[in-house]
């Protein structure tokens, strides 16, 4: 890459780092996956940059490459979790935030318990903002699929939260 190129993608870096850490966040769940996740999306991009003819186009390969990599990523057998019947660590007495109360904390634990590619979908829609059109052009799919996926994600988001406020409920 030339001078003007390197400095154009260290521009583009500055002004995107934390909406792309963010987006890999919620993606994983986890700060220090987000920013390998985020690292891998940028190393692909500077690779890709001189033939990226449309800049308008970065954000959505950033965002395709991201997706990917967390998918690929959650496919790896060293970071499947295993759920236990107990929690590593006993709930603090006397802190209730209320029944109907949900903190982000449970829906990003929650979100961590969706499929990944559901869940990719419920980021880019919900977190990100992006319409079906936009969310299917990031993932390279059609519209019908990203349409059925948030369907199945929200569906599948929806029993994870009625089975921990079940749980929750079980302690009180």
């Amino acid at each position: 890459m030339n001078q003007r190129d390197e400095q154009e993608f260290a521009e583009y870096f500055a002004a995107k780092r934390d909406s792309v850490r963010r987006t890999a966040y919620m993606l994983c769940g986890d700060w220090h996956r987000a920013d390998d996740l985020a690292q891998t999306a940028f190393v692909a991009l500077h690779r890709r940059w001189k033939k990226i003819r449309e800049r308008a186009a970065t954000d959505a390969y950033v965002r395709k490459t991201l997706v990917r990599a967390a998918i690929d990523e959650s496919r790896r057998p060293w970071r499947r979790e295993w759920q236990t019947e107990e929690l590593p660590e006993p709930p603090q007495d006397g802190f209730d935030l209320g029944e109907q109360v949900v903190t982000r904390e449970d829906l990003l634990a929650a979100l961590r318990e969706v499929p990944p590619k559901q869940r990719a979908v419920l980021v880019l829609r919900f977190f990100e903002g992006l319409d079906v059109g936009a969310a299917a052009k990031a993932l390279g799919c059609s519209e019908g699929n990203v349409k059925s996926q948030t369907a199945r994600g929200l569906a599948n988001l929806r029993q994870v939260m009625e089975k921990e406020e079940v749980a929750r409920d079980g302690r009180e």
